[in-house]
């Protein structure tokens, strides 16, 4: 359990859901981590779950909307720690309205791509000089979304923020590769966490799990276990790819669902 041994790690929007998941992973792995997010007082629980645990964490408040903090962030984690050896980018809301292309307002774009996109960019921005400071590299790991996929009923904004975080993932990695940056993707399917199980109708739930190759949901430990992997010296020569840990939902035929429950392989 010291695949991350001694690693510094910055794990924006810890403080609930997925983000949870990779901080406690990450720390038992070895990693100092940084949980960060707004909630002071629910990102000093995660610290102190990770504590108890015999891990090495700290908080810091950081909203990924405000660049200010950003920069707060990664200043104060390079002077309390002397470096930064890897950044995971899951603050992200994907409570904020959205909808068809009709239904948006530019106020309600504007707010989705800010703190899906926008964010992610400039902690990346702020971050990169410390990483490539002699040449001691780092690893980035962002955290997109199956929506960037296919085109889907609603949630236009955020499918298109995701894709961005797509494409910037492999101008980061393509940028900073020969400084010893590596810059990877990690999008989630269906992640089923203690926050969010009571929220989410059985109708959905049976719908993915009809899609999903696999006989459960995820849960976040399954998008931390591939973090570590992109975290890791073990990843060194890996940059640049984008993996869609989602149970196979989007590794088949739209039809497949719908055939299985006939009993038939084909039309």
């Amino acid at each position: 359990m010291n695949r991350l041994k001694d690693k510094v790690a910055i794990v924006t929007g810890s403080t609930s859901g997925i983000g949870i998941g990779i901080a406690h992973t990450y720390a038992a792995e070895g990693a100092k981590v940084v949980v960060c997010g707004r909630r002071v007082e629910k990102g000093q629980a995660v610290v102190d779950d990770i504590r108890k645990e015999g891990g090495e964490a700290s908080f810091h408040v950081m909203d990924i909307t405000d660049p200010a903090s950003i920069e707060k962030l990664v200043a104060d984690t390079a002077e309390t720690y002397g470096k930064i050896d890897i950044l995971v980018n899951n603050a992200a809301n994907v409570g904020l309205a959205d909808g068809r292309v009709d239904e948006l307002t530019i106020e309600m774009w504007d707010a989705i791509f800010q703190s899906d996109l926008r964010g992610t960019f400039y902690i990346i921005k702020c971050t990169l000089p410390y990483m490539m400071k002699d040449a001691r590299g780092g690893a980035i790991v962002n955290i997109g979304s199956m929506a960037s996929c296919s085109g889907d009923l609603g949630s236009t904004a955020y499918a298109c923020a995701k894709a961005g975080v797509d494409m910037l993932t492999q101008s980061v990695a393509l940028q900073y590769g020969k400084s010893n940056v590596r810059c990877n993707c990690v999008r989630p399917g269906l992640i089923v966490t203690p926050q969010n199980e009571a929220k989410v109708p059985q109708a959905l739930k049976d719908i993915f799990l009809s899609n999903i190759m696999v006989n459960r949901y995820g849960c976040p430990e399954d998008i931390a276990h591939a973090c570590v992997y992109f975290g890791s010296d073990e990843s060194e020569y890996v940059t640049g790819q984008i993996i869609t840990v989602d149970g196979g939902l989007n590794s088949h035929a739209p039809t497949v669902a719908q055939f299985r429950a006939m009993g038939s392989r084909t039309w």
